[in-house]
């Protein structure tokens, strides 16, 4: 055993006694004030040098303790008492019946009187072995490690009962002050002598945090205190935590919720500093704060306006260069248009290909809302038909992918028999067109199928079929016939280079809709019926509607038009008999005479009185799926601008549809002429009877050869349609014919027609109001053979394109035909009669077109008629209707049949009548 210094223990003691009168003078130095004149005492730097001694002497006590820990010790000896020996019996006691804690570890003897050699700190550790902060001590020293002894316990199975936790050294500290004479707090200190610097740390942060917070009492345990000294890294600058440095008292819930309370705080050591400081640092924080948000609004405002200014730059340059392309679309547009109108007659008469585009362009909103939107572009298939001039080559544009049922059924229908005349024999030759017709669709249709693009926008985003179509009319003479103009056919045409037989659609927007071609009339000089377009406001409405009924009180019903709606969707009407002042006005009519009464200025204000509240409560649309109350339509007609329009004052009307080609080179052609079977509401077609029998062929023709030129003059070509109406007037007994509405596009009606005499090989002579069909010749070849005419008879036919049936979706196209040929429904090639189908679409299958071609006009309206009761009652049940429009067009056919029996029995009466004179 190596020799230990005598004065190792008074050296270790000075050294700590020094510390500690270093520190007290330190804290004694931060309370002194000085304030003498003209001098200054530099405490910061008194104070600076205290820390620079004490760290000194802290360093020099720790390698003191360090060397005294590098020397070997001897553990004191424990007495040999045998008889006084504690046996530890071999006992395992029941798991459920202890509770679950440590149990408490009894003292170990003291030490023999002859070792008080030994240092004081081994005394000290060793007569407090059950401490774990003294534990810890002896392991970091001496690098030993203490057994532990436990109590003797009974063979008994009883909980044992663990005593509360006792400090052994608590002292109390009261009002935030300590007194250190104190009897527990002296003792304490002397325990823990060799630790008493980092003790002495958090001693004082643990003062300082009562005295701030005014606690009056805190009950401090001495052992928890070292725990926390040594486990806490006391830096000069470093506040222990508030939660820890409470845990060391023994009422620390109490304090800890004195701490805890709202502006207690405030009320201790320096609290009245701290208010100020904390109410400066809000006001410092809220207007830093106010300033930062203020910074960041300016900044988000100056990114928005960045951004928005960038990109009103990029759709600024984007619309530029949209502008730029359509503009340049456009001048090549008119480029190819004149070289349309030059070489017409040339393109005529040779070889040709027509790309058939049944694109309607109609505005997005009413795209959106127009039901099955692909299948009323497709209604159009017929335009195929165009193959029956052997010079002509069709491609054909589909809004939808075609089954091939439908493909088949198509190139069945376009096989043939042309009759050919010899000069000394007659032949039939059978030959298919199937090679010059092809059936294209878009790519686009399966990127946007619920975007209700019109079939041009569609075509523009498919780059693999245009290139098809470039390919299949490259080095070919060929033109773009189209539907409703829409600015994306100017696209098309410049993409495949070919021009568009239409006019350009800046011209069809503005004379397309009711306005405008009320204007087209009007210059034609072709008689309209009273009222007035371009109406936009509501007391324009009034105004003009008053101004109308005066002048024109003969008629009981007027109509409401929208200018840019489709069929009879925009369109409602009110009748006169519902005003109160009508009965009182006809008496006033008929007092004063026509001429008097139109100049009476008093009549308009009557009627404009009663006019706001007759619509209001009277007016009703046409197609209430539309439009369901007057409101909702008027809206919309205010918005989109409209005519109001007197309707026929007869009770018998016949509506007509002319449908004319106005040739790029100034020529106008009547292709097709026909009166309209109309739906439950009487302004809708549904189909009509061709050809037309209500007015005479040469007042027909006069009309149409007027507004042809005049629309010419306008700068329009192409396919156009206009619907006239016929009626007796009843005040002069004469016929009148008015001219209500046009459109620039191709007509369903004209689709049907070419179907018509694809079927038939026959001509529609509209100067004579003929169908001609040549019939073949089937005589018995002679030895001397003379050249004989081919015999020509007259047809007339039923053309349905908007049938709707929702039980058609149940059978296959293939089926529906066998069951159709079943009942006897089909065409006969030879005589040139009976009934053909026209099929739009292979999936859905509710709409289809049909025709039906007689000898007579009677015996097509019956043929039609029966063949939709039996289509009906072949895919109907009692139960089950299905939604259709059959029912209502077998009403308009019968309502036309007796009109043809009236007609024919007033003709025999007259007959009979000027044989009798």
């Amino acid at each position: 055993m190596s020799k230990t210094p005598k004065n190792q223990d008074r050296l270790g003691a000075v050294l700590i006694q020094v510390e500690d009168d270093l520190r007290q003078l330190r804290c004694s130095l931060e309370q002194i004030t000085v304030s003498d004149r003209g001098n200054t005492l530099d405490v910061k730097a008194l104070d600076s040098a205290i820390r620079k001694t004490e760290s000194r002497i802290r360093k020099h006590a720790e390698d003191y303790l360090k060397t005294v820990s590098q020397q070997p010790l001897l553990l004191p000896t424990i007495e040999d008492l045998p008889k006084k020996a504690v046996l530890i019996p071999k006992w395992k006691p029941v798991l459920e019946s202890l509770p679950n804690v440590c149990p408490k570890r009894e003292d170990l003897p003291r030490a023999s009187p002859g070792e008080k050699h030994k240092p004081a700190v081994t005394k000290q550790l060793l007569c407090k072995p059950a401490q774990s902060n003294n534990r810890a001590l002896m392991r970091q020293i001496f690098k030993i490690s203490l057994p532990i002894v436990y109590k003797k316990r009974t063979d008994t199975n009883l909980p044992v009962q663990i005593p509360a936790y006792i400090s052994k050294y608590p002292f109390t500290i009261i009002n935030g002050q300590m007194n250190p004479m104190v009897t527990d707090f002296c003792v304490f200190k002397q325990s823990f002598n060799l630790c008493w610097g980092s003790v002495l740390d958090a001693l004082e942060a643990l003062v300082k945090l009562l005295r701030e917070f005014a606690v009056p009492l805190a009950k401090v345990s001495g052992e928890r205190l070292v725990e926390f000294a040594h486990g806490w890294d006391d830096g000069w600058r470093k506040a222990p935590p508030v939660t820890s440095l409470l845990s060391v008292l023994e009422n620390w819930e109490e304090v800890l919720g004195l701490v805890s309370r709202p502006g207690q705080r405030y009320k201790g050591e320096g609290g009245t500093v701290a208010a100020a400081t904390r109410i400066q640092s809000c006001w410092r924080r809220y207007l830093a704060r106010t300033s930062y948000l203020h910074h960041c609004r300016r900044k988000w405002a100056a990114e928005t306006i960045a951004v928005s200014w960038w990109l009103h730059n990029q759709l600024r340059g984007v619309r530029k260069s949209l502008q730029a392309q359509r503009f340049r679309q456009l001048l090549n547009f008119r480029s190819r248009a004149q070289h349309l109108a030059a070489n017409w007659k040339h393109i005529q008469s040779s070889k040709r290909t027509i790309i058939h585009i049944p694109s309607l362009g109609f505005s997005e909103s009413l795209r959106q809302n127009l039901r099955g939107f692909d299948i009323l572009q497709n209604i159009q298939l017929s335009r195929l038909c165009d193959i029956r001039d052997e010079n002509v080559e069709v491609i054909y544009v589909s809004p939808r992918h075609l089954g091939d049922d439908i493909l088949h059924y198509y190139s069945s229908l376009l096989k043939y028999e042309r009759v050919t005349e010899g000069a000394d024999n007659r032949t039939t030759e059978a030959s298919s067109c199937s090679r010059r017709f092809v059936i294209l669709t878009p790519e686009a249709v399966d990127y946007f199928p619920t975007h209700s693009m019109c079939l041009s926008t569609l075509l523009k985003y498919s780059p693999h079929t245009l290139k098809r179509i470039h390919n299949l009319i490259q080095g070919k003479q060929a033109y773009i016939v189209g539907g409703v103009a829409h600015v994306d056919d100017l696209a098309v045409a410049d993409e495949l280079g070919v021009p568009i037989l239409a006019p350009e659609p800046a011209v069809s927007q503005l004379y397309s809709t009711k306005s405008g071609g009320r204007r087209i009339f009007v210059g034609a000089e072709v008689e309209v019926p009273p009222g007035q377009g371009d109406i936009y406001s509501l007391n324009q409405l009034h105004g003009t509607l008053a101004e109308l009924m005066t002048q024109n009180i003969d008629v009981h019903r007027w109509l409401f038009k929208m200018d840019s709606e489709h069929g009879g969707r925009g369109t409602a009407y009110c009748d006169t008999c519902h005003l109160r002042c009508y009965n009182w006005a006809l008496q006033e009519y008929h007092r004063y005479g026509p001429e008097k009464w139109k100049r009476e200025w008093i009549q308009v204000k009557i009627y404009l009185d009663e006019i706001p509240g007759w619509l209001a409560r009277y007016a009703r649309p046409a197609k209430t799926s539309c439009y369901p109350t007057w409101a909702s339509f008027l809206k919309t007609f205010l918005r989109q601008g409209g005519v109001v329009e007197a309707y026929p004052p007869s009770e018998s009307v016949t509506c007509l549809t002319v449908d004319l080609l106005l040739e790029p080179g100034g020529g106008v052609a009547m292709l097709s002429c026909g009166e309209q079977l109309h739906d439950s509401c009487d302004l809708e077609s549904l189909g009509s009877t061709v050809p037309q029998t209500s007015v005479h062929p040469d007042s027909l023709n006069s009309i149409c050869m007027r507004v042809g030129q005049t629309c010419l003059q306008r700068l329009i070509v192409g396919y156009i349609s206009m619907d006239l109406v016929t009626f007796v007037n009843p005040n002069t007994m004469e016929q009148k014919v008015w001219a209500i509405d046009l459109d620039l596009k191709y007509s369903d009606q004209l689709a049907m027609t070419q179907m018509l005499l694809m079927m038939t090989g026959g001509t529609l002579n509209c100067l004579t109001g003929c169908l001609e069909v040549p019939m073949p010749i089937r005589e018995k070849c002679h030895e001397h053979k003379t050249a004989t005419k081919t015999p020509v008879e007259n047809r007339f036919a039923v053309l349905g394109s908007h049938l709707f049936h929702l039980n058609l979706s149940m059978l296959y196209h293939n089926v529906f035909l066998k069951m159709c040929k079943a009942h006897g429904i089909g065409y006969n090639v030879k005589s040139k009669e009976g009934t053909v189908f026209a099929l739009y679409d292979s999936i859905e299958r509710c709409n289809m077109g049909m025709m039906t071609v007689s000898e007579d006009l009677r015996g097509a309206l019956v043929t039609f008629a029966r063949n939709l009761s039996v289509i009906h009652q072949e895919i109907s049940a009692s139960k089950m209707q299905g939604g259709t429009n059959f029912k209502e067009l077998i009403k308009e056919i019968e309502k036309v049949l007796q009109q043809i029996a009236q007609n024919k029995m007033r003709a025999q009466v007259a007959s009979s009548c000027v044989c009798l004179l």
